[in-house]
């Protein structure tokens, strides 16, 4: 491996090692309306659009019968509904509702509570470097291939 290829898996350890941190200062940090796993499922919801639970579950590594227990709880909560699928009538699809957008809006903020104060002590040269690696990852991640594992990703991204 070459220094430079070298350098570049090292900077993607990194960086998946700081937003993890990140990640974990933000969730210990704070209250959430609904426990982390909950939050972060919902927020793969919103992401993926209506999502079968075969696929939800293919994404979180786990078996159906544990996602469904999790979309389950999710539902109760008034946070998913499930629709029949247009493609396949058989099954279902599983969408964020209104009330789990708004919820998501509320994890999101209480995170970002922990993290504003921690940036806004940063230096304006600072600041405007992470505004700039915060743009560089949105546009790493909008042109990652998609995942093949699901086929109801949202078209209108």
């Amino acid at each position: 491996m070459s220094s430079s290829s070298s350098a570049r898996a090292s900077l993607g350890v990194d960086l998946l090692g700081v937003v993890a941190r990140l990640n974990r200062l933000a969730t210990q940090r704070t209250t959430l309306p609904l426990p982390w796993a909950q939050a972060r499922l919902l927020g793969t919801i919103e992401d993926q659009g209506p999502t079968r639970i075969s696929e939800l579950a293919a994404l979180d590594h786990c078996s159906q019968p544990t996602m469904t227990m999790q979309v389950r709880r999710l539902e109760d909560a008034g946070l998913v509904t499930r629709t029949t699928d247009p493609v396949d009538a058989r099954a279902v699809l599983i969408q964020i509702t209104g009330t789990g957008i708004e919820t998501l809006r509320q994890v999101r903020a209480n995170r970002a509570g922990v993290i504003d104060p921690r940036i806004a002590s940063l230096d304006e040269d600072d600041r405007q470097t992470l505004a700039d690696a915060v743009r560089v990852l949105r546009r790493l991640l909008d042109d990652a291939a998609p995942d093949p594992t699901c086929s109801h990703r949202r078209t209108d991204k």
